[in-house]
């Protein structure tokens, strides 16, 4: 994160000074004016030129970009999530240098079990970075009836809560474990409104864990099905490995059934809650394996 910001910094700078007819083509599509950066002491006006600058403001900063000039969608169909472009480079150069060294060390005469063993630990480290941040295609249900998974990972959670916000305070939480070898874009479970955001810092034990789910840092999602008018909620928790929670959703923002909002970087969880009083069907156990935008986790009565 630290490399992409300064990234950022340079981009704009070499911008300005090299290309100031691009820069100045993309101020003249800016849309809208943000009281929110400025109150948090960011100057996002001057620090957005294009989409790019937007990635890690985007749900409460308030400029935005037509839709249908950006020049960046592309990124959108890559077999990859787009929020984890920067670590693929960053990784996938960081191998290729540590391969360099490898080699090196096999011109030494460092023994060659060990030059295989190094090599053969960098290959699968690169490999999983890759599998980490791909982005398959996805069937989604239409069915306005059924909640969708909102991540992929295996089902470690099917209960009756205390839950702030809900009728009663009580609500039904399905919690998903995502291990790193699952995918890590979070989807939404139905077609929604956003209702709110809230964050808490918190710790990183390992997601797993049920009292990860009140303890460690996360996000709650607040929403309504479009439907139905019904509260729902979604929480994107860290875990042990996981320190870097992305959602691009917005107070008042609609989604679609199965839409792409966000993903947690490496191991975490992702919960679904509903009215404890909602009539439903399951249509998984304990221990399930899920797949965000196309399980379906319940039927609405």
């Amino acid at each position: 994160m630290t490399v992409e910001l300064a990234w950022g910094r340079f981009r704009r700078w070499w911008l300005r000074t090299l290309f100031p007819g691009y820069v100045a083509a993309q101020l003249s599509r800016r849309l809208g004016q943000c009281e929110v950066c400025s109150k948090q002491g960011r100057d996002c006006q001057r620090d957005t030129i294009d989409e790019r600058d937007l990635k890690y403001f985007k749900n409460v900063c308030q400029l935005s970009f037509p839709a249908h000039s950006n020049r960046y969608a592309w990124r959108s169909q890559l077999p990859f999530a787009s929020w984890g472009l920067s670590e693929l480079i960053v990784f996938t150069l960081g191998c290729i240098v540590m391969a360099g060294v490898i080699s090196l060390l096999a011109i030494s005469g460092t023994p060659g079990w060990l030059i295989w063993l190094l090599s053969v630990a960098n290959l699968l480290f690169w490999l999983e970075i890759v599998w980490f941040f791909r982005n398959p295609a996805r069937s989604i249900p239409t069915d306005a009836d059924v909640l969708l998974s909102p991540a992929d990972g295996t089902i470690v959670e099917l209960a009756e809560v205390e839950a702030e916000g809900f009728p009663g305070g009580r609500a039904y939480r399905v919690g998903i474990f995502l291990s790193v070898f699952n995918v890590h874009i979070n989807r939404a479970p139905a077609a929604i409104k956003v209702t709110g955001l809230r964050y808490y810092p918190g710790k990183f034990l390992n997601a797993m864990r049920t009292i990860s789910a009140r303890v460690n840092e996360q996000l709650w999602i607040d929403m309504e099905h479009l439907a139905r008018q019904m509260p729902m909620r979604v929480t994107q928790i860290s875990g042990a490995l996981a320190r870097r929670i992305v959602c691009e959703l917005k107070p008042g923002q609609t989604t679609q059934a199965g839409e792409m909002f966000g993903m947690i970087k490496l191991g975490s969880r992702t919960e679904l809650y509903i009215p404890a009083a909602t009539q439903f069907e399951l249509q998984v156990k304990v221990g399930d394996k899920v797949q965000g935008g196309s399980t379906i986790l319940m039927r609405l009565k």
